[in-house]
């Protein structure tokens, strides 16, 4: 078959892939629900059988080639999911994957990646080098190279999931897409649009790596000169042009979403569903608060899963810090015998848990008059924050909010 994004093509492709994947079934959330006045669904690729949806379009491109393609060994780069997808459909296929990933790619996505039996080479700071070099060596060495994004039969097997999602809520209003190249959005949106065309597609991009976005106000495809973002799975610079055209007729809206909306964003997944979401994965919920979706039906696809742990911790510390859960206040003190005590009973009292405390008694030259004492607190929540600072304020201490570095 040559001819793909078409209904025939979607048909065949999500026969194929039900060899590999899980059909992740819908999630209502009850909490984002009621927080938009909405019915929201999750459709959690996070817990597909590699961590992310990717699986799904390398599977199918590489069911699409013969034989002397796949004998000459496959050859990719990614900046994490695809390249398990890769890897994954390469060893069920019992041929050779050589995967080109960014130096800055999480631990945990290099070695699931070498753990499925891939060759794994590390180069280039962002996704866009480390595809030169595999472009380059697949050019050098006859290796089949297989696009994360721009080519239409990944682009068919990624809109697998747009099929799952008709079959179980077929009277959807919204469905809310990841963008990073924009493989997923072309599948989606062409095969929502084919579906039925008063569905609305919404394509959700990093602030920071707003390639699509740029593009699709120009009308033709825009490479930025670079990307910074913790939504690694979507940090490109330049969109797919085979698949831009597709995007351009069959997607609504673009919105941008800035990274501390994505920390929020991790706490509500962690503490509210107990599931964990990779940054990326995470942008379709932290768009619900930028939509007027009262009433509407919405799917939002957590694309992804695989999130180190030294990340996934910064990310809680942070979205503490955001949320007022944790802060930290300096205050004067004399120095003098029983007044930490009587500090930390108007603490006590308002409920406040002390975290951490530093005392230093070299802020000022006169000790006998002031030392300084930083706490370091867990909180409810801003309210609660305020009210412990006013407690403090109440009691003549003078409290003043200080950077938190937990």
């Amino acid at each position: 078959m040559t001819d793909y994004l078409n209904l025939e093509s979607f048909e065949e492709a999500s026969e194929t892939v039900k060899q590999v994947v899980l059909e992740t079934k819908l999630i209502y959330s009850e909490y984002l629900s009621t927080q938009t006045d909405a019915k929201i669904y999750l459709k959690p690729e996070n817990m597909q059988f590699t961590g992310a949806y990717k699986l799904r379009g390398a599977y199918y491109k590489i069911s699409t080639l013969t034989e002397e393609e796949r004998a000459r060994g496959l050859i990719t780069a990614s900046a994490g999911n695809h390249a398990q997808g890769v890897a994954y459909a390469a060893q069920r296929y019992g041929v050779k994957a050589i995967i080109v990933m960014p130096t800055t790619t999480p631990l945990i996505k290099v070695n699931r990646t070498k753990g499925l039996g891939a060759e794994v080479i590390l180069v280039g700071d962002v996704y866009d080098e480390s595809c030169q070099i595999a472009l380059e060596m697949a050019a050098e060495k006859g290796y089949t190279f297989i696009h994360p994004f721009d080519d239409l039969a990944v682009a068919t097997g990624q809109g697998t999931i747009m099929m799952e999602i008709y079959k179980e809520l077929p009277l959807v209003d919204y469905i809310l897409v990841p963008v990073g190249g924009g493989g997923l959005a072309a599948g989606v949106s062409v095969l929502a649009k084919l579906l039925n065309p008063k569905i609305k597609i919404i394509g959700i991009e990093p602030a920071g790596a707003c390639c699509l976005k740029k593009s699709f106000d120009a009308g033709e495809v825009i490479t930025l000169e670079s990307v910074s973002t913790i939504a690694d799975g979507t940090a490109v610079k330049t969109p797919g042009s085979l698949i831009f055209p597709y995007i351009k007729a069959n997607l609504d809206e673009i919105i941008t979403i800035e990274d501390e909306e994505l920390v929020a964003a991790f706490l509500d997944m962690v503490e509210n569903h107990k599931m964990v979401v990779e940054n990326s994965g995470l942008l379709t919920v932290a768009a619900l608060k930028h939509m007027n979706i009262k009433g509407k039906r919405v799917v939002a696809i957590l694309s992804g899963g695989n999130m180190d742990v030294i990340t996934m911790s910064s990310v809680v510390q942070r979205g503490l810090i955001i949320r007022d859960r944790i802060f930290t206040v300096s205050v004067l003190l004399p120095d003098k015998p029983g007044e930490l005590t009587h500090v930390s009973g108007v603490i006590a009292d308002r409920n406040g848990n002390v975290i951490k405390l530093e005392h230093n008694q070299f802020v000022s030259i006169n000790r006998t008059a002031a030392v300084e004492l930083r706490i370091t607190l867990e909180a409810f929540g801003t309210e609660h924050k305020n009210e412990i600072i006013a407690a403090l304020e109440e009691h003549g201490y003078k409290p003043r909010v200080v950077r938190t570095n937990i």
